[in-house]
């Protein structure tokens, strides 16, 4: 659990391990993350290379990582609904199911994006 009493720079440091602890979490439990973070660094150099200006590359790059964001929400969803409990509940399936769709608007967002950027 988090230290309630440090402050300041503690406190961006002790985050900074919480996130890295929530990386590597996340890459060892979701294939999908792991999917989708081979999908970032295939799609990195092909942003940096296909965007004809700085704000097209931005666009490029940044529509898949709103992907991982998005990957990431939704797997401390699931995580805390497995949490609760394992037996079906029409509540637990939907968060699951709201979580998923957010995933899957984000990659469309992504697939947008690229196809509009790249059939100028």
């Amino acid at each position: 659990m988090a230290n309630q009493n440090a402050k300041g720079l503690k406190r961006l440091i002790n985050a900074c391990f919480f996130s890295v602890a929530g990386f590597k979490a996340t890459w060892q439990h979701e294939e999908a993350f792991r999917q989708e973070v081979i999908l970032l660094i295939v799609s990195t150099p092909l942003a940096l290379v296909l965007g004809a200006n700085a704000i097209e590359k931005v666009l490029l790059m940044g529509s898949v990582i709103l992907v991982l964001v998005v990957e990431l929400l939704n797997s401390a969803v699931e995580a805390v609904v497995d949490r609760v409990g394992l037996e079906h509940h029409e509540l637990s399936g939907r968060a699951k199911d709201i979580g998923s769709a957010a995933v899957m608007l984000s990659l469309i967002w992504a697939g947008i994006t690229w196809a509009l950027i790249l059939i100028k």
